[in-house]
């Protein structure tokens, strides 16, 4: 995929961004390269590849994140937080409607 120049400006325009000739040439250059790069990234036949936990992992794996037990270490105090609010209903807060 590549972009032209025109796609640049429209995108430009969309994000109402001011863009003079050279720096709509320039922006083109970096985005196709960007563009470049992923069609590179895809074209890697990663079958077979466990996913890593954190990138160093792949080259000193004792720096690899240590991931703890996913234990719940807080009483539930939904009671406590819900009791100055105006409204509640099962436990979920009762807003007035805004969109018809």
């Amino acid at each position: 995929m590549s972009l032209a120049l025109s796609d640049v400006k429209r995108i430009a325009n969309l994000s109402r961004l001011e863009l003079t000739e050279a720096q709509a040439g320039e922006t083109l250059e970096k985005l196709n390269g960007i563009f470049a790069l992923v069609e590179q990234m895809k074209a890697i036949d990663t079958s077979g590849v466990e996913p890593l936990s954190h990138p160093i992992a792949a080259i000193e794996p004792m720096l690899a994140l240590r991931l703890r037990e996913d234990a719940v270490t807080e009483s539930n105090r939904r009671e406590d937080y819900q009791q100055p609010a105006p409204a509640t209903q099962d436990g979920l807060y009762l807003v007035p409607k805004v969109i018809e």
